[in-house]
């Protein structure tokens, strides 16, 4: 069975969160084009997760490149990287996954990018080569879905925002192939629109799952 990883890195929760009810949409419009696919939740704000801290760069350090072995490490040092390798374990077996994430100050939440930090692994999801770093979950498809309370798209503010951009450099890095993001934006600057913007999401979400949900093409 295939399966599709839903990350969602808001606390405001589902009642107050403009992106997460328009994540749902999304959702609703995949599942009615593949009821054959499982679909799991991650909540970043609720998920208990390695950090990149002194013990966790020090054992990925003796590992990659000092010839140390995991019982060489120090208990915390083992205790981080076996979870980071668990995490990212667990990740790749997924097809499908969905990034809910608003932009705050010019990027995303720092629990997005803390996530992401565990998915790096040498041999794992990329590997070095003699033309470079590849990819090696390119086999899966990844859609990042966000809000913004200013606008950005087609002004000046464009090339601030940076939460997006660096979200699919990094899925791309990792081999992933990356849909168009729904962007739904200008909730502050216009709250008198504020049902209006969030239906027109919600219409986009459904419109860009629809498409999300087609089976990944090979060439």
């Amino acid at each position: 069975m295939k399966k599709l990883l839903y990350i969602t890195a808001n606390p405001k929760g589902l009642e107050k969160s403009k992106g997460l009810k328009i994540g749902e949409a999304f959702l609703e419009a995949f599942q009615a084009e593949r009821p054959d696919v499982e679909i799991n939740r991650i909540d970043l704000f609720a998920y208990n997760f390695p950090q990149m801290d002194a013990d966790l760069v020090s054992a990925r350090g003796k590992l990659a490149g000092y010839g140390y072995t995991l019982d060489q490490l120090s208990d915390p040092e083992r205790e981080k990287i076996t979870k980071m390798h668990a995490l990212a374990d667990e990740f790749i077996t997924y097809d499908f996954y969905v990034f809910v994430s608003p932009m705050w100050n010019l990027n995303s939440p720092a629990v997005l990018k803390a996530y992401i930090d565990n998915l790096f692994i040498s041999g794992k999801t990329f590997a070095h080569t003699a033309n470079g770093p590849k990819g090696l979950l390119d086999n899966k498809k990844a859609i990042h879905i966000q809000t913004r309370g200013g606008q950005y798209i087609g002004t000046p503010m464009q090339e601030l925002e940076s939460g997006d951009r660096y979200l699919k450099i990094a899925l791309r890095f990792l081999g992933m192939a990356v849909s168009d993001t729904v962007v739904a934006e200008g909730f502050d600057l216009s709250p008198h629109r504020v049902p209006e913007l969030l239906d027109q999401g919600k219409r986009d979400a459904r419109a860009a799952a629809k498409e999300f949900a087609k089976e990944l093409i090979q060439v």
